[in-house]
């Protein structure tokens, strides 16, 4: 039993994280969600405590074409990501997990992407998307291909920043699933050999089972940080060409940072986060949580 001295001992340690964790979240998304509430503009000071009509952010969203466009590019965006990361990454990780001095090796190199920071991922692919400097583009020429430069054209922008948000965070799937694999019980294994089970048998009626909890978990966060994808879209697109790579937070930025509309910027933040939360919850609920065997 914890006496109440223990509990005011363990109160009073955690009390000064919890008030740190409150003045960095906690009150910037009250702040946030307060300001939501009103037409805040930097150029009409006035507007800053103005709940006269708390709704107004809100019901301009209903009404915003450009916005709707982004929520459909930020579907495309996530759905494209998070599906060829969680399938490399499995694919990978079932490679990495085969026995073998050379594959060890190899693990440390396939997390570089995922160490490297955000903005550096973007300038390098910034480079290998730039025709004047591209060695990829280089290469082509060399073969005979004439290939446009992929982010300024209307047809491949969004194909480039999904092949690039790809590039940087399989890795993190390939991780995820690769312990998973490491504490695969050998028992289950040698058991469905010993019944006849071939490799493809193996993987799916034992492998996938066993590791659909952790597949579930890497695609929960994985959708979660596509919707949150900034950097890639800042430095390759700025959202171009047109609105073509332009996602909800994107265009949260350019209504708060390029038009000073702090108020619909953050009904705009408020409605992404709550669609974020649910989404997650439906999937939860859909998918089911924990492992099943056959």
């Amino acid at each position: 039993m914890i006496s109440n001295r223990q509990r005011q001992f363990y109160a009073f340690c955690v009390a000064p994280s919890l008030a740190v964790l409150a003045i960095i979240t906690l009150l910037p998304a009250l702040y946030l969600l307060a300001t939501s509430f009103t037409p805040l503009n930097l150029t009409r000071p006035e507007t800053q405590w103005d709940f006269s009509q708390p709704l107004i952010s809100y019901g301009q969203l209903l009404v915003d074409d450009r916005l709707a466009n982004s929520v459909w590019v930020q579907i495309k965006l996530s759905f494209w990501t998070v599906s060829l990361q969680l399938l490399i990454g499995l694919g990978v990780a079932l490679l990495l997990n085969i026995k073998s001095r050379l594959l060890e090796a190899l693990r440390t190199v396939f997390l570089i992407p995922m160490v490297l920071p955000p903005i550096v991922v973007a300038i390098i692919w910034k480079v290998i998307y730039t025709p004047d400097i591209s060695p990829m583009h280089g290469l082509f020429k060399a073969i005979g291909w004439n290939v446009p430069a992929l982010i300024t054209n209307p047809d491949w922008a969004l194909t480039a920043i999904i092949i690039a948000d790809t590039w940087e965070w399989f890795p993190f799937t390939m991780l995820m699933v690769l312990a998973a694999l490491q504490m695969l019980p050998q028992e289950l294994l040698d058991a469905a050999k010993v019944d006849g089970a071939s490799p493809w048998q193996l993987t799916r009626h034992v492998t996938l089972p066993f590791i659909q909890g952790v597949l579930l978990v890497a695609g929960l966060f994985r959708l979660i940080d596509s919707i949150k994808a900034f950097p890639l879209i800042y430095i390759l697109t700025e959202g171009g060409p047109g609105s073509l790579t332009e996602v909800t937070n994107y265009y949260s930025f350019l209504q708060a940072f390029n038009f000073s509309y702090l108020g619909f910027s953050s009904a705009i933040t408020v409605v992404l986060l709550a669609a974020t939360i649910v989404l997650s919850w439906i999937i939860i609920r859909s998918v089911g949580w924990g492992t099943k065997i056959d």
